[in-house]
């Protein structure tokens, strides 16, 4: 677990927590105002398998969960949003309205997710998938400091998610990546849903400069990225039917 704060105000009212699920090297993220007196939170990419874990670590520090949040359908993991839809009264599943999954709040590019007086609004970051949304804290005094970008796989540390299935476009996802991510401040804080070498949390500056591909113009980036010869994600077709649905647990339910 980490967490990072500059200012005195932001360290007193954002609560940051970065979690690890090891088999699919998933980061899930929680975020609370800890200054508003019920303390609400947001899970963003829970994992089925890291469920009780987090909801222990809610408990624990006295926080109310509101929201569980999916940056995409994943393809390598099933989310955690609606097992802890059964275990949490009045929590609500959510992903974006692109995605064409089922949640209980379904986003679109330029909506904010509110949680006590902190909120995340929603950018649209397609290309990986057809529905990947980047969640990017506000620009407001009030809010934390630097800001905070949670990519989902649209940009990963030093890389990117893959683009050859779930509608994905690496000629979107470059176009993504450069008019919504990089054109946030330099010292915004990317903290993306996957690392595989253990890197925990980059910057736009860093990236802009030292990712390996989405340096590159466009057309190097999309040969690069056709010639990746991936395997088949050996969870895919029990992942991707069960996110489509957040999750759906016999346990749990979710409306469109």
């Amino acid at each position: 677990m980490g967490s990072y704060s500059t200012s005195s105000q932001s360290q007193q009212k954002l609560l940051f927590r970065q979690l690890l699920e090891k088999e699919s090297s998933t980061y899930t993220y929680l975020l609370a105002d800890f200054s508003h007196p019920d303390k609400p939170a947001v899970l963003i990419d829970p994992v089925d398998k890291t469920v009780d874990r987090d909801l222990s670590l809610v408990r624990e520090l006295g926080l109310k969960l509101i929201y569980a949040m999916n940056t995409h359908v994943h393809a390598d993991h099933v989310t955690g949003t609606g097992l802890i839809k059964g275990k949490v009264l009045g929590l609500k599943s959510v992903i974006s309205k692109a995605s064409g999954a089922k949640a209980d709040l379904l986003v679109e590019a330029g909506d904010k997710v509110q949680f006590g007086d902190l909120f995340l609004e929603v950018r649209a970051t397609p290309g990986h998938t057809l529905g990947c949304v980047t969640y990017v804290t506000g620009t407001e005094p009030n809010q934390p400091q630097p800001r905070m970008a949670f990519t989902g796989d649209a940009l990963l540390i030093r890389g990117c998610g893959r683009t050859d299935f779930q509608g994905g476009s690496s000629q979107q996802l470059y176009k993504s990546v450069h008019s919504q991510i990089f054109t946030l401040p330099k010292n915004t804080l990317i903290y993306p849903a996957h690392d595989y070498r253990g890197f925990t949390v980059s910057t736009v500056e860093e990236e802009m400069q030292y990712n390996p591909r989405l340096t590159k113009d466009e057309e190097t980036f999309k040969s690069i990225m056709e010639n990746l010869n991936l395997s088949y994600p050996k969870m895919m077709d029990k992942a991707v039917p069960a996110n489509m649905v957040c999750g759906l647990q016999d346990s749990a339910s979710v409306s469109s």
